[in-house]
């Protein structure tokens, strides 16, 4: 988000998965909050995937700025299965099934 290389519809949906997040935190008695944060998280795996594949920069136009921007891009998408496992056990240990 810092380079505005990604459309808005990338920090609006990370941003909104996160505020979903700390809800789901908060609220340790709350299935729903849980369920809704792991669904959100699954759903940007996905669009992360088309963004970064869709609004990849050539190769003349890739600053050092851009560059960076790309790579925690694509560390978050790599972080966020692991999250999604750590969220999974959480649901469980709240009585999902």
């Amino acid at each position: 988000c810092m380079n505005y290389f990604f459309p808005a519809s990338y920090a609006w949906g990370n941003f909104s998965v996160l505020a979903v997040g700390i809800w789901a935190i908060v609220q340790r008695d709350s299935l729903d909050a849980i369920v809704m944060f792991l669904t959100g998280l699954l759903l940007t795996v996905l669009t992360d995937i088309i963004h970064i594949s869709v609004f990849y920069p050539q190769k003349n136009y890739l600053t050092d700025l851009r560059r960076f921007s790309v790579g925690m891009a694509i560390l978050s998408l790599l972080l966020k299965p692991v999250s999604c496992y750590f969220v999974y056990q959480m649901y469980r240990e709240r009585g999902g099934e």
